[in-house]
């Protein structure tokens, strides 16, 4: 099996000779908005990094697996109000998966996940990957980080810990940030997230949401109505380099396993 794990930087020729059927290609993305003050936007770097992660392991189980450039701008949300941020619309967000798609179906790659760092992708993925099960017969998962982590969070660091510092701009990003990238955090502006913003005289209780007799109502609000810091219902000076470790760890050894025992074996109808 050849080294290289990116799929960019292999030669053509050795793209013609490894790329092939029994090869398992994963496509990262993720996003670019406001991930907290104290965190660096791009959370697409996170999501390029877990794939490889989970390529190396899988590779040690003997399935060759590769990861395809990563899509940087996720679908366009809330986050929108992110100063600096670049989102899609859900149709380019689409039209990209698709284009990605049907050129690796074309060249018989056809076992397929992706791993996904951000919310706001949920809906294009989910879209896509429908349409090219009909249309093709592909059956392609995918792995959203962040969603796998807060389950797996009060496991590895315990389940008080893990709801004080779980939530947008804590863990798990802060933390897997740490881990990979720590001299682009800063420490020095990590702080507890703000409490008690109101919009038209309405508690928010989301990034979306209000609550209103009891009851969550969701409502057209953008990130920064609901927090100024970026970090919303958490508390990131709980993060650590210490929980970034294992959680990268656990995160690989799934995403690995699913590959090993599933992906790899042929997803599709």
């Amino acid at each position: 099996m050849i080294d290289k794990i990116r799929m960019a930087e292999l030669t053509s020729e050795e793209a013609r000779q490894n790329l092939t059927g029994d090869a398992v290609v994963l496509l990262p993305m993720g996003s670019l908005e406001d991930q907290g003050i104290h965190a660096p936007m791009g959370d697409y770097l996170a999501a390029d990094l877990m794939a490889v992660e989970i390529a190396k392991a899988a590779r040690a189980d003997g399935v060759a697996t590769f990861v395809a450039p990563v899509i940087p701008f996720g679908g366009r949300d809330y986050f929108d109000s992110s100063h600096g941020g670049i989102s899609i619309s859900h149709t380019t967000l689409c039209g990209i998966l698709d284009d990605m798609f049907a050129c690796l179906n074309r060249h018989g790659i056809r076992k397929l996940m992706i791993v996904n760092g951000h919310g706001g992708n949920v809906p294009a993925i989910t879209e896509v990957a429908l349409r090219w099960r009909q249309k093709a017969g592909l059956f392609v998962p995918s792995m959203y980080l962040w969603q796998v982590a807060y389950g797996e969070l009060p496991t590895l660091i315990g389940a008080d810990k893990a709801a004080k510092s779980s939530g947008h701009g804590g863990d798990p990003l802060t933390s897997v940030g740490l881990h990979f990238y720590p001299d682009l955090l800063r420490p020095d502006l990590v702080r507890a997230a703000p409490e008690g913003a109101v919009i038209k005289g309405l508690p928010i209780s989301g990034f979306s949401t209000i609550t209103y007799d009891g009851a969550k109502i969701q409502v057209p609000i953008e990130a920064l109505e609901a927090t100024e810091t970026g970090a919303y219902g958490c508390d990131p000076t709980l993060c650590s380099v210490e929980t970034g470790e294992v959680l990268v760890k656990r995160l690989a050894t799934i995403g690995a396993g699913l590959v090993r025992d599933h992906v790899a074996k042929g997803l599709h109808d």
